[in-house]
């Protein structure tokens, strides 16, 4: 994973509608940038609904939330319909993302190894540095953990 204060690595994504999308075109604003195993499974349904819960108040703090999985942009498409999610989710089926950003790990499952995303956030601050590190995340909680960071920063 990066460390805080690090550069944020720069990429072009797709969109849930196959437009590109490049970390640079943010340049300026803050950004909640999280990683997340799977579209459409419990553990990333909840905390996708939970990002679209709170998403009223990142926007009002002028803060860009970004979801990227390995999933495919019409996977991405059918996510973003079923749940009505209103923030940007990036199609990264090459990993460019995930292991420029460290989240490509060995993962340990039931005693079966394997390699997956490992759910985990980075705020990027307005200078496009990494402000804070959020590794291996819940679910339900990620969203407000950042909001409740974010006021103790204000």
């Amino acid at each position: 994973m990066l460390e805080i204060g690090t550069k944020a690595p720069d990429f072009t994504l797709a969109d849930k509608d196959g437009n590109p999308v490049s970390l640079h075109d943010f340049a300026g604003k803050r950004i909640v940038l999280y990683f997340y195993p799977k579209d459409n499974t419990p553990g990333c349904t909840r905390q996708a609904c939970a990002f679209a819960g709170a998403y009223e108040a990142f926007k009002s703090q002028d803060i860009v939330v970004i979801g990227i999985s390995k999933d495919s942009v019409a996977s991405h498409q059918r996510f973003a319909e079923k749940y009505n999610l209103p923030f940007i989710l990036l199609s990264d089926p090459d990993r460019v993302a995930i292991e420029g950003y460290g989240v490509w790990q060995e993962k340990k499952n039931y005693g079966k190894v394997s390699m997956g995303v490992v759910r985990s956030t980075y705020i990027i601050g307005k200078d496009g540095n990494i402000e804070k590190v959020m590794p291996k995340v819940k679910p339900d909680t990620n969203a407000e953990e950042i909001l409740a960071w974010l006021r103790e920063q204000a």
